[in-house]
């Protein structure tokens, strides 16, 4: 099972890479200049992309990593044998465990390992395939916005209209650029995503370079969280390296605003919370997790793939490829890494790059849902 989800995990890798590199990359450019006389020397060759999306790591935990979610009101047993006794009564939430090692019993019923000493029937388990989408590798100052489609849908050919039948289907997760902006007539803003699609704020997630807070040192580790676009970038000193998408609080779990500084990192690190019959969870194995304030923490989140929305208990979720990529990062920094939370008002853009954008064609790949 294990060699099925590595195998199939590095197909998908590749396929997505090899979309992004051949979408991403500029062409070929003739940087000249004189060598003597009359006499110009001219590169050819092609300049590094502004974007890339990652690799997988090749030791990532997520290649010996199944997981699956408990039905409610069904318990966990000390052994793979329905008389055994009970270890955890049955309750309802948001349950997830990770699958450590599965049998077929003499009767035909399979049976999934949860911990060292616990066990679940598969009938009660389900099965879930952790989201494969991941941010983007930022390798030189963007020179616009960029983010994220979140709604499936038609892009429209000027701000306040409506698309036309035959325009092109946007499809979740999208990643685009920014050339212009507008305000439309309700005061939300439009955005051209190139070619003159327009596409109205909310259907977005987006990022743009932020300035290093005062107390961040001019070549330390931050990481910005904007919660307004639900979007994370990571930075070194001035220098965006990447971005991607962030799931944080609720409505009456708000992520804190404010700069903080990572205090304690867990490779996993098991959650839970809430009130039963109401939001209780308890997720197993929580990966790269990394505490910032007081329990909040930065951290992939396996059970969903609901990014660029608010969905935690005040935690900000990231993809799993994203922490991953984050935790290893940060391994490196000189300091301890800096975390920024703020909410960029809707009005930003507007105030910033109203009238100075320039258009062009856009760079827009789907990486699916």
């Amino acid at each position: 099972m294990y060699l099925m989800k590595r195998t199939t995990k590095l197909l998908l890798s590749a396929l997505v890479l090899a979309a992004i590199l051949i979408l991403a990359a500029p062409a070929a450019a003739a940087d000249c200049y004189r060598y003597a006389g009359d006499l110009y020397v001219c590169d050819a060759r092609p300049t590094q992309a502004v974007f890339s999306g990652p690799f997988y790591r090749e030791h990532s935990l997520f290649y010996e990593r199944d997981y699956a979610w408990l039905a409610d009101d069904t318990p966990l047993y000390a052994a793979p044998r329905s008389d055994a006794p009970i270890t955890e009564e049955p309750t309802k939430g948001l349950l997830f465990y990770t699958i450590e090692d599965t049998i077929v019993d003499g009767a035909g019923m399979t049976w999934y390992k949860v911990s060292d000493t616990e066990w679940a029937r598969g009938d009660t388990m389900h099965l879930y395939t952790e989201s494969q989408l991941t941010g983007m590798n930022i390798h030189s100052r963007p020179e616009r916005p960029f983010g994220w489609v979140m709604d499936r849908f038609r892009p429209a050919p000027a701000p306040d209209t409506e698309a036309p039948e035959n325009a092109p289907l946007l499809e979740v997760y999208t990643f685009v650029q920014i050339y212009d902006v507008a305000e439309g007539s309700d005061g939300w803003l439009w955005f051209d995503i190139g070619n003159d699609q327009w596409v109205k704020q909310p259907h977005l997630a987006l990022v743009d370079v932020t300035e290093r807070p005062d107390d961040v040192g001019e070549d330390e580790y931050w990481v910005e969280v904007d919660l307004f676009e639900e979007t994370f970038a990571a930075y070194e000193g001035d220098r965006m390296v990447y971005a991607g998408l962030t799931a944080t609080g609720l409505e009456g779990f708000e992520t804190n605003e404010g700069l903080f500084t990572v205090y304690a990192r867990h490779r996993e690190w098991p959650m839970w919370g809430g009130e039963v019959g109401e939001d209780f969870y308890f997720l197993q194995d929580v990966p790269h997790t990394m505490f910032f304030d007081d329990e909040i923490a930065l951290h992939g989140a396996y059970w969903h793939n609901s990014f660029g929305a608010p969905r935690s208990h005040g935690c900000v979720n990231m993809t799993p490829r994203d922490a991953e990529w984050v935790w290893f990062w940060s391994e490196n920094a000189p300091n301890d890494l800096w975390v920024y939370v703020h909410s960029r008002p809707q009005e930003y853009f507007m105030e910033r790059y109203g009238g100075e954008l320039a258009g062009g064609s856009s760079i827009q790949l789907s990486l699916g849902h």
